[in-house]
């Protein structure tokens, strides 16, 4: 549903995205949104005739608004302006868009974008709440530059957050007032300001927990080394070496009531890092560097932990569940995420093939599968059992 925002010219990329990604899409639109956008854009993108007033009463066989909430599984609107949500709230139903609105009884979600002041008008905000008392999931719009030529909190969230919210979308939300803490990505150590020791993580399994979490309800602290979307319920604390991921984590971990370690913490670091670049002295010098462990923070979680559940990955070129079943014992830890890597599995792809261990259970063998599907039966697992 496209109603009649700037942020309209926005939405084909959007629906070209989730088509890309096997979502059969239909648009109905406003007049207001068809000042903006085109239908035979939308139509050409979908192969599905665009919905509006104009051409409400073209297929008599059927009422056209009620044709289309029957099909649909979801809704989204995007963008909704403020008087769009005023309508909605209200039980307007005075276009195609807001009478498909009325005729739809599944899960419903709203991308609101519009002025600054608009959005904070106290009419806007009490609409919003109407809303989501109703169980209309709301996206909030994201601070950027507005089309008024000064940035501020209104504009229209980055497309892959919102396909995001579609991805990771729950009927119930679980971790309702549940504190979800989560680390990500891969630790760089340096040896000098243009050398590191790091690994392949590229934090896409440890941010899909995280998002996860947020989409199931709770309020989530990420401790990450790469930038990756996230969704508004996230906050993100970004970090570099092994020594700053500890003092954040350890820093969070008290409030948690779930804690994800899905980082690659390097195990070592150097015990003199240069302040300048080190050269070669002649064509036959090698480089010796003298290494020193990190700290072990899921095993320092592992033994301080209270009332936290907690869970633990184990990336393992063999030996995979001898080896996660060790840590397991070991670290103190609820859950062990076990996960093959090496060449080509693992890290930096978008699907995982994980084996679950938990204590007094059977390891649980997980076909492989999108990262965000094992995100979600990870968050959803600790969540059964916390």
């Amino acid at each position: 549903m496209i109603t009649g925002g700037i942020a309209a010219y926005k939405v084909p990329l959007l629906v070209r995205g989730l088509v890309r990604d096997g979502y059969q899409v239909r648009v109905a639109m406003t007049p207001a949104a068809a000042t903006f956008v085109t239908a035979a854009t939308l139509s050409t993108l979908t192969k599905a005739e665009v919905v509006t007033d104009a051409h409400e009463f073209d297929h008599p066989e059927h009422v056209v608004h009620v044709e289309l909430a029957r099909w649909a599984d979801m809704m989204l609107v995007v963008p909704a302006t403020a008087n769009s949500l005023a309508k909605f709230a209200n039980g307007l139903a005075d276009n195609v868009v807001t009478s498909t609105w009325l005729a739809f009884d599944g899960p419903k979600l709203v991308m609101p974008a519009m002025n600054d002041k608009m959005w904070a008008n106290a009419a806007t905000q009490s609409n919003v709440r109407r809303l989501k008392d109703m169980g209309v999931r709301v996206l909030p719009p994201a601070e950027g530059f507005l089309a008024e030529g000064y940035s501020a909190v209104g504009r229209m969230p980055d497309l892959d957050v919102i396909q995001l919210f579609v991805e990771t979308y729950q009927a119930k939300q679980p971790l309702v007032g549940k504190r979800v803490l989560v680390s990500a990505g891969g630790t760089q150590e340096r040896i000098d300001p243009v050398r590191y020791i790091g690994n392949d993580s590229s934090g896409k399994m440890g941010t899909a927990v995280a998002n996860a979490a947020a989409a199931a309800g709770a309020e989530v602290t990420l401790v990450a080394t790469k930038m990756l979307p996230v969704l508004p319920g996230v906050e993100a604390v970004y970090v570099t070496s092994a020594a700053e991921l500890h003092d954040a984590m350890l820093a969070n971990f008290d409030a948690a009531d779930l804690v994800v370690m899905a980082a690659a913490v390097a195990d070592f670091r150097p015990v003199d890092v240069s302040g300048t670049k080190i050269k070669k002295q002649s064509a036959d010098d090698g480089l010796h560097l003298d290494l020193v462990q990190n700290p072990d923070i899921l095993a320092a979680m592992g033994a301080q932990k209270s009332h936290q559940y907690l869970v633990g990955f184990a990336a393992e070129t063999n030996d995979l569940v001898a080896n996660a079943q060790a840590k397991l014992e070991h670290k103190g830890a609820d859950m062990i995420v076990a996960n093959p890597v090496g060449y080509g599995q693992g890290f930096n792809a978008d699907t995982d093939t994980v084996t679950i261990l938990r204590r007094g259970q059977d390891p649980l063998a997980l076909d492989e599968a999108a990262k965000r599907d094992v995100a979600a039966t990870i968050v959803g697992l600790a969540e059964a059992e916390m």
